[in-house]
């Protein structure tokens, strides 16, 4: 397997590649601010070389999670286009229309169903289940839900996640995202569908915007993936043949950075355990 290079700015990449899919938490912001640094990086990509198309694995469709980056303080001229796993996920659960469903998630991914038609069930009605995250992602773990999610499994309901991450970096703390709820359902024997990083149908339609901005047919080998998170971002671009920007700096920052920066051989190593690759690793997101 072959070890990542490290890098100082992604200036050091910006004539190898004509576009960027960008993760969002934990590369230009944590939840509670933006990474000013980051940010000037990719609206220098954006400005002198090509689009920058963040896939974020936000459960909601894209235009709140606009707002949230504006109250952020993310610059627009840092990204071209939003595409996030509600998006993607709408796709599926419209395709269950007018089915019940067992909607798991904080009030505030209420929008991921508007306009949808589906009805309101629980675990002992529903005809499938959809988690964007726990109920109450401060507070809430996985084993919370095990009792419910065993009598779902029992009676053959698949459960739709909405947002594949583990785990999120909020301010200093990691919390639980939806993807916890559906790795626990499939221990338990249970189906679980995703949209998002790392599965294709968000990584289809970046392609597919990025293609329309360019103006021509995408080259693969000039796409540069940029994430923290190895299970969604590196997973997902391995799988499409993509080239990665590992930035350590993220929900691995903790093993990864040290008092001098970049740990590599810690990088190395987190990735050679999950069978990934990444070809560049950067300490935190920055032009040069």
């Amino acid at each position: 397997m072959t070890s990542p290079t490290p890098i100082s700015g992604l200036s050091q990449l910006a004539a190898r590649y004509d576009v960027l899919l960008c993760d969002v938490w934990g590369v230009i912001h944590n939840g509670r601010e933006s990474f000013p640094a980051a940010c000037a990086a990719l609206a220098r990509f954006r400005a002198e070389v090509g689009p920058v198309i963040l896939i974020s694995n936000a459960p909601r469709p894209h235009p709140p999670i606009v707002e949230q980056l504006d109250s952020l303080g993310v610059p627009r001229t840092a990204w071209t286009q939003l595409i996030t796993s509600g998006d993607a996920t709408r796709t599926l659960l419209a395709q269950r229309a007018p089915g019940r469903c067992w909607k798991i998630g904080p009030d505030r991914d209420s929008v991921l169903y508007e306009g949808l038609d589906l009805r309101e069930g629980g675990p002992e009605d529903a005809d499938f289940i959809c988690v964007t995250g726990p109920y109450d992602d401060e507070n809430d773990e996985p084993g919370d839900y095990r009792d419910r999610f065993i009598a779902c499994v029992a009676r053959g309901l698949e459960l739709i996640c909405a947002n594949p991450d583990i785990v999120v970096q909020r301010g200093d703390r990691l919390i639980y995202c939806g993807g916890a709820l559906a790795q626990l359902y499939e221990s338990l024997g249970g189906r679980a569908v995703m949209a998002g990083k790392p599965y294709a149908p968000i990584y289809e339609m970046a392609l597919s915007v990025a293609a329309e901005r360019l103006g021509r047919p995408v080259d693969p080998t000039r796409v540069l993936c940029v994430g923290d998170g190895l299970p969604t971002d590196v997973r997902g671009a391995n799988a499409r043949g993509l080239d990665v920007l590992f930035v350590a700096s993220g929900i691995h920052g903790a093993e990864t950075i040290g008092p001098d920066g970049l740990i590599l051989p810690v990088v190395e190593d987190l990735l050679r355990q999950e069978g990934l690759q990444a070809n560049w690793a950067i300490a935190d997101m920055i032009w040069s």
